[in-house]
Parts: C-alpha cells; sequence; structure tokens
C-alpha cells in the first residue's frame, strides 16, 4: 500500500455536493475527504483483509456469547436493566446489518492488527460506498478497480432482512442537525428502499411511547426502527425504560447485542480468549500489566477522544474529551503505517456477514479521531 497523486479538478467541491456530499470540508475549510492522492494496493492485500475481517467477525461472534453465557455485562458498565433485552437479543438472533473494524498495518511484521470494532453506529459509509467509487470513475476511464461492494452487499442485506421485520414499515433515526449522521441514514434508507422495503424517517427526540409501544409523529406504531445513534446514549433517554417493556416487542437495528461489540471491552475480551492471535494487540482491563508501550481507551470514547499514548511508560500522545469515568483498557501499542501525506488506519467493513470494502483514514498525529481524513483507494 502506498500513496499516488493526481492532478484534482478546480471544482471538485461541487461534484461532490451535486451528488450528495456536503461534508467534505470542515468549518475552518480544512478538507475531510482527499481528492488529489489515493492509496494503492493490490490484489493480495485486499485478500488479507478480506480473510482477517471474516476471521476476527467469527471471533467477535464467539465472544459475544461467551459475554451473554458468562453474564460479564459489569465489564461493560452496561445497566442491569438492560442485561436481558441484550440476551433476548442474541438468542433470538435479531438481525444486524454492518459494522466496521479499523486496522493498522504493520509494514515490518507485514501483519494486520485489529485496533477495534464500529459494531453499532460506524459512519463514513456513504463515502465508502459510494463517493470513492464516483471518484474512481471519474479520474480513471482506463478499467480500475477497488475492493468495494457496500452499495450491492447493502442492498442484499436489507432484502435478506426484509422477511424479519415485524411491521410494514422500517422506521430511521438519527439526530437532528447532524449532517453526517443525516447522509449516512438517508444512504442506509436509500439501500433499503432499493430493496423493496416501506420506510419512514423520524428523529431520536421525536420517538413516542403510548403506554405499549413506540410511536411516531403521526402515531404510527413502531415496529421496526434503525437507529444511527449509540446504544450507550439511547439506553439513557427518557423513553428508553420501555424498550425492555414494549409489548410488540419492536425490532431494534443495530441489535442491544451490539453493545458488547461496539465497547472497547470487547478487545480485552477477545484477547482472553485468543491470546496471542496475531490479528490482536496484547489488550487488559485497567492496567498496562508489563507493557510499556501501550494505548490507554476509555471503554465508550468515540472518536479517538480522552485517548493516551505511552512509549516506555511515558506519555507521547494525548487526545481531550469527556470519556473515562466508564473505566479504560490498555492496548498495546501499534505499529502505524506512515507515509509523507500522514499515519493510516484502514477501516473494513463487514455487512450482512460479509467482508465487502474499506476505507482508509489518515491523520497527522498517531490518534485517529474525527478530524482525520477520508482516502480513497484503487487496486492496482
Amino acid at each position: 500500500m502506498r500513496v499516488k497523486y493526481l492532478t484534482a479538478d478546480a471544482n471538485w467541491q461541487k461534484r461532490l455536493e451535486d451528488n450528495g456530499f456536503g461534508f467534505h470540508t470542515d468549518e475552518n475549510n480544512i478538507p475531510y475527504w482527499v481528492e488529489h492522492y489515493y492509496y494503492s494496493i493490490d490484489a493480495p492485500f485486499a485478500d488479507k483483509v478480506y480473510n482477517a475481517t471474516t476471521e476476527l467477525w467469527q471471533m467477535c461472534l464467539e465472544a459475544v456469547d461467551h459475554v451473554i453465557t458468562n453474564k460479564l455485562y459489569d465489564q461493560f458498565q452496561i445497566p442491569l436493566f438492560f442485561h436481558e433485552h441484550i440476551t433476548q437479543s442474541w438468542e433470538n438472533d435479531v438481525p444486524s446489518i454492518y459494522g466496521r473494524f479499523d486496522f493498522v498495518y504493520d509494514d515490518v511484521k507485514q501483519q494486520l492488527k485489529v485496533l477495534e470494532f464500529n459494531a453499532d453506529t460506524p459512519t463514513s459509509l456513504y463515502e465508502t460506498g459510494v463517493v470513492q467509487w464516483q471518484w474512481m470513475q471519474h479520474y480513471f476511464s482506463e478499467r480500475k478497480d477497488q475492493f468495494n461492494s457496500v452499495h450491492d452487499q447493502l442492498i442484499a442485506s436489507w432484502a435478506a432482512l426484509k422477511p424479519y421485520l415485524k411491521g410494514d414499515t422500517l422506521h430511521f433515526s438519527c439526530m437532528r442537525e447532524t449532517l453526517e449522521d443525516l447522509t449516512n441514514i438517508e444512504y442506509l434508507r436509500d439501500t433499503a428502499i432499493q430493496a423493496g422495503i416501506n420506510t419512514k424517517l423520524i428523529f431520536i427526540d421525536d420517538i413516542g411511547w403510548n403506554g405499549e409501544s413506540f410511536t411516531d409523529l403521526e402515531e404510527e406504531t413502531i415496529t421496526d426502527i434503525f437507529k444511527l445513534y449509540p446504544w450507550e446514549w439511547l439506553i439513557y433517554e427518557p423513553f428508553a425504560l420501555h424498550i425492555p417493556n414494549d409489548v410488540a416487542q419492536a425490532n431494534w437495528i443495530e441489535p442491544s447485542w451490539k453493545m458488547i461489540l461496539s465497547n472497547k471491552a470487547i478487545m480485552a475480551i477477545l484477547w482472553k480468549l485468543y491470546p496471542n492471535h496475531p490479528l490482536l494487540l496484547e489488550t487488559y482491563f485497567d492496567s498496562p500489566h508489563s507493557m510499556r508501550d501501550y494505548v490507554k481507551k476509555p471503554l465508550l470514547s468515540r472518536e479517538g477522544a480522552n485517548v493516551t499514548m505511552y512509549q516506555n511508560g511515558a506519555i507521547v500522545e494525548a487526545t481531550p474529551g469527556d470519556y473515562g469515568d466508564e473505566g479504560y483498557i490498555c492496548q498495546a501499542l501499534a505499529n502505524l503505517h506512515k507515509e509523507t501525506t500522514g499515519y493510516s488506519i484502514i477501516g473494513s467493513w463487514i455487512i450482512g456477514q460479509e467482508s465487502c470494502g474499506i476505507t482508509f483514514r489518515e491523520s497527522d498525529n498517531r490518534i485517529t479521531t474525527d478530524k482525520s481524513r477520508f482516502v480513497p483507494h484503487i487496486i492496482e
């Protein structure tokens, strides 16, 4: 994998906006989307990511079963009133659509290592499935390829999920006035429509409760709902106490068992179940044990907040934020791939049980945050 450059169009921002991608640049006019260079990978490398993602997904499912069977919810700081709902969602095989593993590639050892699993509300889906594909078609007249079947896999996954829906309408929900979330939720909704599902948009704060079931603004019962809103936030919403008491037991997608996989505690569980596995980094709860080079991460941190990096036992990099009271993991420091443009991680998507696409996120620093850039890729 290496960076290659091209000459960007003068009006590339307008082209992206015309295609529905409005958050290509941040409020300080710093590009989030990289237009003028890309990561070039070969087919064997794409196969390596595919195989790693497939293997790790199966390991994660076994880890969820281990947590639920042994009732290890307290290690994940999941409140007692939601334990049974998670257990039921797992035992009833409540369907899941997607997730994204974040990998680093150690050039010296030529080995992928997983940093974490964005299992509940992963974003950058629209950039991966649509924007980088259109970027490739725009700049390369000759036949090129990407590790990217995200769009087709989403439609196929919704079609496979359709028979499990409890009602005639699948509601889609996110927070108000969040352009990135709304773009991703509308993209997901569009792929569901293409799969033949009737859909409806509702914002999180418009979800109602009539005493027996959840309702939308038209008082229609919500039987099935996809939410781009983290479970660890949702369970503290005023209406969350009703979720386990819902008479109709609405389908929540992603299901509540994903609370286990979206929590960084799962990395310590995986290390305990699969010690020294080549895809894993040494990870423990709260303490680094004998590690001198490691990263301390809050269990529920998002977008790189409150992450502290240690080398030889001393802090070398840290990020601010509002997380940490819930506890930490300590994970061995990984060797990040570095180009002259920055440090990179690889986001690998699992959709409908299938590894189907990758993203590259790039940072000036070693801790990936919400300021990290999205870089397209080509298989060459």
